[in-house]
Formats: structure tokens, C-alpha cells, sequence
């Protein structure tokens, strides 16, 4: 699709007129979707997730390959339920001048193993049997099953037990020992955060058309821009010389989402067909320019638990027909599917596509496209037939009991799509309980091999990580999940 450049530099001089230039020296970074909730202990949806690995430090994090690394902690194996972490000198003062020790470790992890505070995150630790303090530096996790693993799953941000205790609102008031404190969220579309190192103040600005969005960094009301961007607008601004692009390959993955408890998607071979109908080569090809790469799972295969040689559903119109005539669908009994999606345009631009390739196997869908809270909210309660999404920053296999496990419906998971299947549950079973790591990594490797079968999900792609900033922005640095952890060194120069 191209550009018709006089009606675009219309619209940007129509636009601009009511624009105003900002006042103060904060760098702004322009966002497709505003964060949720800035409490770790609940926040699941991207933005919030990127932004709160800046207002909160973890005990570990990850290497460039995903192998566990220490951020908070150091730790040391006792056994094969027994890790000892032991806090770090550096990085633990809490924005309000507290002191972070052992005890808010423990009293993080104990609210979110606590059954009552329905934390979405509870089912991926629930390894964990109990969690001790050995003084104002050490913490001790009790597992009640071996696993090698653990040390990756530990990754929660650390908040304040005093303030915890208080039922402080640290969803919308953060208080963590990141290198970023919050200053304010005057409104949901603006958050204020401020560099701890140098008091260089950020704002997050809700801008949810990338067209807008790109108006106002040209127009230097915002300073840079991350991902959710089509590609023929990239394509205009590689023409404009007062801005700069990165880009670079990306983990995280897109997929399609069924209701497993619906009459007609809950059938494998609508699944299969809906699977075989989708010409992901040519989405990427032609829709997304080349700016991703086919996904068969949920890991890439570069991961250390990446499946290869997966064999994947390339599309075949006659055999998506002929699965949905065995499944008792003709021309004059189409298969009639509900698709939810974001508003965002190029996120509907996507679904069209999708919309269009089903047709062509006789699949009826009526496209609905929602406001990012609402699509995500339907998503999360199960009201749904099928939906679009993609799993953002997934670093370790626990995801699979988070989010195809039987136990993990919500709100003890992520099985939004109400998955049952008692195959996959023993392999995440069989895997969890494996204590050699290569014979586990190779039951991972199964299990998504399973789950290709079982088609949960249809796998679409690995979408590129773009970054486009201002030329005066230095210093930011793409990671492949997408986080804002480059925001930890950019500086902005005098042009």
C-alpha cells in the first residue's frame, strides 16, 4: 500500500495547527497503548510489563541467550528443593528511602503464593512450597518438587512489606527500587516516571493512531516510538531526515486464540482448517514487508528449549475444506466465527487479511475490532470464539503450565481459552519433574510439538522489534521482547 503524499502532508499541517510544542525538557515516548497496572504482582498486558522492569528490580533476570543472570541476588543450589538467595550490596533502596531486605522479598512472594490475593502469576510459582528469611540478606525457597529451573522463575519485582501491608495502591502509585521512580498518572494516557541516576524526567504518552503518533514525532511532541507501526509508514519516515530507525529480530509471538469451549471452535478440525487457510508467507511477505519471521511455537527455535524442525501448516485450501466438510460444515451450513481484535488499524488491517484468506476456504468470519481495554478485558473473561494476540517477553517454559495447563483456567492462569488435554498436562508434568536439564529442555521440545497438534493456538509469527526516534535521541538500544530497558541510557542531545 502506498502513501498519496499530498493528502498525508494535508493532514500533518491540519493536524500540527492544533498541535502544541512541549515545554519542558522530558523525553517522551509515544505508546500504542496505555499501561494497566503497575503492580507487579498483577500486571500481565505488555505496557505495564515493560514499564514496571523499570520502576521495580527482580532478584534475577536474563541473559542474550535466556539463561537466568542475578540482578538482586545471588544464589546458590542446597539441594534439589533448597535455593538460597543472598540480596546484593547495590540497588536497594526503595524510591520512598526504605531499605529493601530478605523480609519484602519473602512478602512479595508470599502474597502472590497466597491463594487469596488471586494473583495471576500464583500458578506459575507454584513450585513454590514456602519461603523463608535467614536475616536481612538471605531468603530461602523450599520447592515441593525438584526442578533446575527454578532460578529463572524468581522474576517478579520486589515491593515494600510495610507498605504492603497497608494495602498501599501500588497499581496506579508504584513504589519499587527500580532505576525509575514514578512521579505521576495525571491521566491514563500520560505517566510520568523519572531517572533515578540523573533525574532526567520520561513521559508515557497514549497515542493509539500510528499516524498520529509518527505527526507528533516529527512535530518533536514525542521523542520516540516503539513497535505498532505499519510498514508503509515506515517506509515514509526512511525518507525523513530528522528521524532514525532501528530494527531487529524479535521473540515475541503472535498467534491466533480459540474458545475451547465454544461448539465450533472447541473442534480440532475447525482449528486445523482455520490453520491451513492462513498464507502467513504472504502476510509477511506483502502485509508486513518482510518484518517477521514464521513461528510454528511459542519459542523461536534459537532458544535453548526451542523446537525445530516442527513441521508447519502451510496453506492448503483443499484440505481446509475437506477438515470442515468432516466436520459437518457445507456451502449452504458455512462455518459462521466471531474474530476479536484491537482497534488499532494495522492490527485490522491483519485480521482483514486473515478474514479474507478464511473466506476463501468457506469460513463466514464477522471481524470485530475493539479499544485495546475492552479486547483484552473479553479475552481475559473467555468471551470469545477466536482473537489475536501475542505473548510478549516470554523467557522460560513455566509459560506452558501458565497457559495450556488444565489447572490454569483463570484466574489461576493464563488459560484463557480453556484447554484441556490430558496428554499435554502430563508432559508439562513429566517436564516440570525432570531434574537432568537437556532431558528436560528435550520433553519441552515434545510438548510444543504436542501442542502444534492439539492447536490450542495457530502459530502465526515473530514480529520484528523497530524502534524510531528523533535524531537528537541517542543511546537506546532494542531488545528482542520489546522491553523499555533502553530508556536506561538514551539521552537527548541539542540539535
Amino acid at each position: 500500500m502506498k502513501i498519496i503524499a499530498p493528502a498525508f502532508v494535508i493532514a500533518c499541517v491540519l493536524l500540527l495547527m492544533a498541535c502544541g510544542q512541549p515545554h519542558d525538557d522530558a523525553i517522551r515516548m509515544g505508546l500504542a497503548n496505555a499501561p494497566v497496572n503497575l503492580d507487579p504482582r498483577f500486571a500481565t498486558d505488555a505496557t505495564s510489563t515493560r514499564i514496571n522492569r523499570l520502576l521495580y528490580r527482580r532478584l534475577v533476570d536474563f541473559d542474550s541467550a535466556n539463561r537466568p543472570i542475578p540482578a538482586l541476588a545471588q544464589w546458590q543450589r542446597l539441594s534439589s528443593i533448597h535455593y538460597r538467595f543472598t540480596l546484593n550490596r547495590e540497588g536497594r533502596e526503595f524510591h520512598n528511602g526504605m531499605h529493601l531486605t530478605a523480609r519484602d522479598v519473602k512478602a512479595t512472594y508470599d502474597f502472590i503464593l497466597d491463594p487469596d490475593s488471586a494473583s495471576p502469576h500464583r500458578t506459575a510459582l507454584n513450585m513454590i512450597d514456602r519461603v523463608e528469611i535467614q536475616g536481612d540478606d538471605q531468603i530461602d525457597f523450599f520447592l515441593t518438587r525438584a526442578d533446575p529451573l527454578f532460578p529463572a522463575y524468581p522474576v517478579i519485582g520486589i515491593l515494600p512489606a510495610d507498605l504492603m501491608s497497608k494495602k498501599y495502591p501500588f497499581q496506579n502509585q508504584p513504589v519499587g527500587s527500580g532505576s525509575f521512580q514514578f512521579v505521576a498518572w495525571p491521566e491514563e494516557g500520560r505517566l510520568r516516571l523519572k531517572r533515578r541516576r540523573d533525574g532526567q524526567h520520561f513521559e508515557f504518552l497514549k497515542v493509539s493512531e500510528a499516524t498520529v503518533r509518527i505527526l507528533k514525532l516529527l512535530r518533536g511532541e514525542v521523542d520516540l516510538i516503539q513497535n505498532d507501526l505499519p510498514p508503509e509508514l515506515l517506509a515514509y519516515l526512511k525518507q525523513k531526515q530528522t528521524v532514525q530507525i532501528e530494527q531487529a529480530t524479535g521473540s515475541n509471538f503472535s498467534y491466533l486464540g480459540f474458545n475451547l469451549q465454544d461448539a465450533d471452535t472447541g473442534e480440532l478440525a475447525v482449528r486445523q482448517a482455520i490453520a491451513y487457510a492462513i498464507d502467513r508467507e504472504a502476510i509477511i511477505h506483502y502485509v508486513m514487508q518482510g518484518a517477521a519471521q514464521q513461528a510454528q511455537a511459542m519459542f523461536p527455535p534459537s532458544h535453548w528449549a526451542g523446537a525445530k524442525n516442527l513441521l508447519p501448516y502451510d496453506r492448503d485450501l483443499k484440505k481446509a475444506r475437506a477438515l470442515l466438510r468432516e466436520a459437518g460444515y457445507a456451502e449452504r451450513h458455512p462455518l459462521q466465527l466471531v474474530y476479536k481484535t484491537s482497534s488499532d488499524p494495522f492490527r485490522v488491517r491483519l485480521a482483514t487479511v486473515i478474514q479474507s484468506q478464511l473466506a476463501e476456504a468457506g469460513i463466514e468470519v464477522d471481524l470485530r475490532s475493539y479499544d485495546w481495554a475492552t479486547v483484552y478485558g473479553d479475552i481475559k473473561a473467555g468471551r470469545f470464539q477466536m482473537y489475536s494476540l501475542a505473548w510478549v517477553g516470554v523467557k522460560t517454559p513455566d509459560v506452558f503450565r501458565y497457559v495450556f495447563h488444565s489447572d490454569s483456567v483463570p484466574p489461576n492462569g493464563a488459560n484463557r481459552g480453556r484447554f484441556k488435554d490430558a496428554e499435554v498436562d502430563h508432559l508439562i508434568e513429566q517436564a516440570e519433574a525432570e531434574v537432568d536439564e537437556m532431558q528436560q529442555a528435550d520433553l519441552y521440545r515434545q510438548l510444543q510439538a504436542l501442542l502444534l497438534q492439539a492447536l490450542p493456538y495457530v502459530p502465526l509469527w515473530y514480529e520484528n522489534q523497530v524502534v524510531v526516534s528523533r535524531n537528537n535521541i541517542q543511546g537506546y538500544h532494542l531488545a528482542s521482547d520489546g522491553n523499555y530497558d533502553g530508556l536506561n541510557r538514551v539521552e537527548r542531545y541539542i540539535e
